[in-house]
């Protein structure tokens, strides 16, 4: 289709152009034939067509060869005096329109789009469509990109598309401007594809968020659509339309700061998935007391939930940013009647101070403040951008909650790490015990920093292991915990989850007596050199046959006759 617009409009823009040359060779081809020459005997002689036009088409371009086959008449010079003017001026006035079609925008947009196309019908693998080019999408972008994972970004915005390309990613990342609100925009991204998987959409607005949301289900029922919401309605209409996996920032962070005060230990093993060390450090428990709440909009109303839920006094202070800054005609907070304001709430027996509002300069000069006020009180910002990062890293601030790294890190563990997903969204359901006494399990058995990574029972991840279970085999997790140096011992490793999806079947801390099924997922917690092991033993049968006999498998015949006997 876009290949074909691309032809029309050439057609269209060339056609007087070509016609002109066409007329104009025509007339001075058809006057070269009919005007008498002599060849050098001075005997009359008339071109042919092919030395006409041969002679016409260097006389035409400026290159000149010369008077051919004879020297000419002064009719005939004539006559190539009057075409020189005419054909030149056909030559350079199709070279005028092709310099114009090549700097037409129409033109470039259907050639771009071709291209779009055919670099979507030629993926092979999975992919995901991401909707918006932004701090969040870039840094989930890179990081799928890095593991292999392709990627299809559609911005309405040119200049980022252009910016996606100078980032040169590998493998590559096919990117086209377009209104990614309309149906026709999801089907040129490639949704119908079998080979689709998800859509991500992350805008500001909600409604937006919501109404790509619909389209996408109305256009491909099995696709995963991953999409932000920051409202309870939102949420709740987007849950109606069968979406499930819904980002909400605020919640996150109010989950997160119920946890790190009431059950700090769930809250360590979720920081874990994301890459903290398995240690809460003196900094990070939260005090009791009073907490003072600074801006008193979506966070700030998630944040009082939170400590609503963990029984914990707080003030709210609502300090709207652009009503503030137009106010004051300033983003830095600190004057007598701010000073007077946190005094009022309580700043000098306050435990702890959370700035909450949309303007992370507000939030910097808000801590900073407090801390003059009351020296010892725990700070928590929030930071609404990722560009700000090193600003708040001079702060000095306790606790930092960066909302575009935390829907990220969500999104992208959603798509490369479904079961650690799984596995936080199974932790919240327990409690501080329970999650202490595991977070002590993984120390004692792997150490401070266990290495977390999930692995699917089928042919690719899992090549010796899937052809024995399909076989016929019984085998159990225990088995897989043993060594190939001696497979009466056990390296050190912990599974964490069995995700079953044909029984649609999910176990948390499965027990070693567990048989393992063809398509199922391990989400496993181990070392280096456990994680090694392991990885040899579900891919290779001799390593597999070894761990689950205490026998070394030996190849060809003489094996076969081996074990006959």
């Amino acid at each position: 289709m876009e290949s074909s617009n691309s032809a029309w409009i050439i057609i269209h823009r060339m056609r007087i152009p070509i016609l002109v040359i066409i007329i104009t060779f025509a007339i001075s081809i058809t006057g070269l034939m009919l005007i008498p020459g002599r060849d050098a005997d001075g005997n009359v002689y008339h071109f042919t067509f092919f030395d006409a036009f041969y002679f016409v088409s260097y006389m035409a371009t400026t290159i000149g060869f010369g008077e051919i086959p004879y020297e000419f008449t002064y009719p005939q010079r004539l006559w190539v005096n009057f075409t020189i003017f005419i054909t030149v001026i056909g030559w350079f006035y199709g070279i005028g329109t092709i310099v114009a079609l090549v700097q037409d925008k129409k033109l470039a947009r259907e050639l771009a789009l071709a291209r779009f196309r055919s670099k979507i019908e030629k993926i092979a693998e999975p992919f995901i469509i991401v909707l918006g080019y932004n701090n969040v999408t870039r840094e989930i972008i890179s990081r799928l990109n890095q593991e292999g994972i392709r990627i299809v970004v559609v911005d309405k915005d040119e200049t980022k598309i252009e910016q996606i390309e100078l980032e040169n990613y590998i493998p590559e990342v096919p990117a086209i401007s377009a209104d990614t609100t309309k149906p026709a925009t999801l089907k040129l991204a490639g949704i119908h594809h079998k080979n689709c998987k998800a859509v991500v959409v992350l805008f500001e607005d909600d409604i937006k968020n919501a109404k790509i949301a619909l389209m996408c289900k109305l256009l491909n029922k099995k696709v995963d659509v991953i999409v932000k919401s920051t409202t309870k309605e939102n949420t709740e209409h987007l849950r109606n339309i069968g979406i499930r996996h819904i980002e909400d920032p605020f919640k996150i962070i109010s989950d997160r700061l119920y946890f790190e005060i009431t059950a700090p230990y769930i809250w360590l093993l979720e920081m874990w998935v994301f890459g903290h060390i398995l240690k809460i450090r003196k900094r990070e428990f939260l005090p009791k007391g009073k907490y003072i709440i600074c801006g008193y909009g979506r966070m700030g109303h998630a944040l009082a939930h939170a400590l609503e839920r963990a029984g914990i006094e707080y003030v709210s202070i609502d300090i709207k940013s652009s009503d503030y800054k137009k106010k004051k005609q300033s983003a830095l907070y600190g004057d007598a009647e701010d000073i007077q304001m946190l005094i009022r709430a309580g700043i000098k027996e306050a435990s702890c101070i959370i700035a909450a509002t949309k303007d992370d300069m507000i939030n910097l000069t808000i801590l900073s403040t407090a801390k003059k006020l009351n020296p010892n009180i725990y700070t928590i910002a929030r930071e609404n951008s990722l560009e700000d990062i090193s600003i708040f890293k001079s702060a000095r601030i306790d606790k930092v909650y960066i909302l575009e790294r935390i829907l990220a890190k969500y999104t992208y563990n959603f798509i490369a790490h479904p079961l650690a997903n799984k596995f936080i969204r199974l932790i919240h359901k327990k409690d501080n015990i329970w999650a202490m006494n595991l977070v002590g399990q993984l120390r004692a058995t792997i150490g401070k920093n266990p290495l977390l990574f999930e692995v699917t029972i089928d042919e690719e991840e899992a090549y010796a292991l899937y052809h024995e279970l399909m076989a016929g085999a019984t085998i159990t997790l225990e088995v897989l915990k043993r060594s190939r140096a001696n497979w009466r011992e056990h390296n050190r490793i912990i599974f964490l989850l069995y995700h079953n999806p044909q029984k649609r079947e999910t176990i948390l801390l499965p027990p070693d007596d567990l048989e393992i099924e063809p398509g199922a997922a391990l989400l496993v917690a181990s070392d280096e050199e456990a994680k090694t092991d392991f990885e040899y033993i579900i891919n290779n049968y001799y390593e597999l046959h070894y761990v689950r006999t205490g026998k070394e498998l030996i190849p060809g015949i003489l094996g076969k006759l081996i074990q006959a006997a």
